[in-house]
């Protein structure tokens, strides 16, 4: 498991995929809510004039030096949900980060959000 004050020393590293391809650079980490455990990271992709921000989890991540390796596919993360640099994920987009990896959603019982910013 990934822990956050581990994680944290990480941003703006290389974020690779599974075969060792350069994904983009580590923004964000975002930790579930009811755990307070790092879930997922947002990770910088795009051209130098159109950057975009991209939903990866955590789980099954290994960190090395300068580099954190996620364990999904590079074109699978680059197709997920995305949010502009300066954006923040709407509630009511949650969800669907979940379902492009087939993970289960679930909001807090009063409908709080899965995932927070840290």
């Amino acid at each position: 498991m990934i822990r956050m004050a581990d994680i944290r020393a990480w941003r703006t590293h290389d974020v690779l995929d599974t075969r060792g391809h350069r994904i983009g650079e580590l923004e964000a980490i975002y930790v579930d809510t009811t755990t307070d455990e790092p879930a997922m990271a947002t990770v910088r992709v795009g051209l130098p004039t159109r950057h975009r921000l991209v939903f990866v989890p955590l789980d099954g991540a290994t960190v090395g030096p300068g580099y954190v390796q996620v364990a999904h596919d590079k074109a699978l993360v680059k197709r997920c949900p995305s949010v502009g640099t300066d954006d923040v994920l709407p509630a009511g987009d949650e969800e669907a980060v979940f379902r492009h990896y087939d993970l289960p959603y679930q909001p807090g019982a009063n409908g709080e959000r899965q995932l927070a910013r840290r």
